[in-house]
């Protein structure tokens, strides 16, 4: 999972500038998911859906800092972050419990380091990477967290920038998969490129470009990405078990709105950016490669998202869970088998100056920004770019939009709605 990558920053997905052949080979090995979305627009609410397997209106977390509680995170800015229980079951935990080694590199972003809520806590047996999304930006760190310990890194002290702290998660990956090659396993790898700030060890091809420069860093930061993800994989083949493991690949929520972005078309066009409910914030994309399994080359624009992971995943280890679970398992999608999901519902929320709504119903979006604010109606087959708000000719779907925004909210003590 990268983090604020844009949808269109793939070949795959569009991109004209940025060079992925890695990630484009695995669209071309298996089948692109093109409306899948996020669970949130931001940063932490997202992994908390990932994670949990609940949207934005039930789950805990519901944006990076809490309006009311929380704690003082222990690196960064001073802001207050909200740590995930301990007490909740991941997708991490079932599957451990269910015989699957279970490793994480990356960002977590759900736990600080003095909550009960670090990786090692939820279910999974493995950790390196950054606990708190401030400290995460920070790719040339002299410190991670391995497991429960800080862990130190030397060479980066003293201002010194000689290691690139997602080469060290990639090096996790690759351990992680030896370590494990002969056991069912579960890596998530929850990278930290391309989020600002932008630095990158080396532009490589994008030197010479006539680009900005933060927009040769950024495509240089993204074409990195790609290079782990062709480690990994590479790493499958050598090992012989490529054809017995499924690969995910996607982003955690739309791109940031700026300059660079808008200079590499990040969002498709698509209508906002992160932090927005509209679908330029909540799209990403997603490839799945399952050797024997999915269809090579295909595309799939079955409605889904991050609620979904923890169900479907489940289901493919052939595990159960009888906890609740907004999502449902697109196994049978995947698969390529019949999936009637017409009735289904998709619901985000955001709170800022006020609660912003989000729901899909087929191909009908709903937004609102504030539960005492119209609803805003667009028809997505139509109007992709929801550019034209037809919500005075449906007055029906409005009203259905209306009472499902207040049946899918439970209020939330950390954010108070007014």
């Amino acid at each position: 999972m990268a983090d604020d990558l844009g949808y269109a920053d793939l070949g795959s997905f569009g991109s004209k500038k940025i060079k992925t052949p890695n990630i484009d080979q695995l669209a071309r090995e298996g089948t692109r998911y093109t409306q899948f979305y996020a669970g949130s627009p931001v940063c932490a609410p997202a992994r908390c859906v990932l994670m949990t397997g609940l949207h934005a209106g039930h789950a805990l977390i519901r944006s990076n800092s809490p309006k009311v509680g929380g704690q003082l995170e222990v690196f960064g800015e001073g802001s207050m972050r909200l740590s995930l229980t301990g007490k909740e079951a991941t997708v991490a935990s079932i599957l451990k419990n269910g015989g699957y080694a279970t490793g994480i590199s990356g960002k977590w972003g759900i736990g600080e380091p003095n909550s009960n809520a670090q990786p090692t806590q939820m279910g999974f047996d493995e950790w390196l990477g950054y606990l708190n999304q401030n400290h995460a930006p920070y790719y040339f760190t002299d410190f991670l967290w391995r497991n429960e310990e800080r862990q130190s890194i030397p060479e980066n002290e003293n201002g010194n920038r000689e290691v690139y702290s997602n080469d060290l998660m990639r090096d996790f990956a690759i351990d992680f998969i030896q370590d494990h090659r002969s056991e069912p396993f579960f890596l998530y790898l929850p990278f930290t490129i391309p989020h600002s700030h932008m630095e990158v060890p080396s532009l490589d091809e994008y030197a010479d470009k006539d680009w900005p420069e933060d927009a040769k860093i950024y495509a240089a930061m993204v074409s990195r990405l790609d290079s782990y993800v062709g480690n990994i994989v590479d790493e499958l083949e050598r090992l012989g078990i490529a054809d017995n493991t499924a690969v995910f690949f996607t982003s955690d929520n739309g791109p940031v709105n700026n300059d660079r972005t808008v200079f590499f078309d990040s969002a498709a066009g698509k209508r906002g950016t992160k932090g927005t409910v509209y679908e330029g914030g909540l799209s990403v994309p997603l490839i799945v490669k399952w050797p024997g399994v999915v269809s090579k080359g295909d595309t799939d624009d079955t409605p889904w998202m991050f609620v979904d992971v923890f169900p479907t995943f489940i289901d493919m280890a052939g595990e159960s869970y009888s906890g609740n679970l907004d999502g449902v398992s697109l196994l049978p999608t995947i698969l390529g088998e019949n999936q009637d999901l017409s009735d289904r519902f998709l619901y985000w929320e955001f709170p800022r100056d006020r609660l912003w709504q989000a729901g899909r119903l087929g191909n009908w979006k709903g937004v609102r920004h504030g539960m005492d604010q119209p609803l805003e109606l667009y028809d997505l087959q139509k109007d992709p770019f929801e550019t034209n708000d037809i919500s005075k000719n449906h007055s029906g779907i409005v009203k259905d939009f209306e009472r499902r925004f207040e049946e899918e909210h439970e209020p939330s003590p950390h954010w108070p709605v007014n």
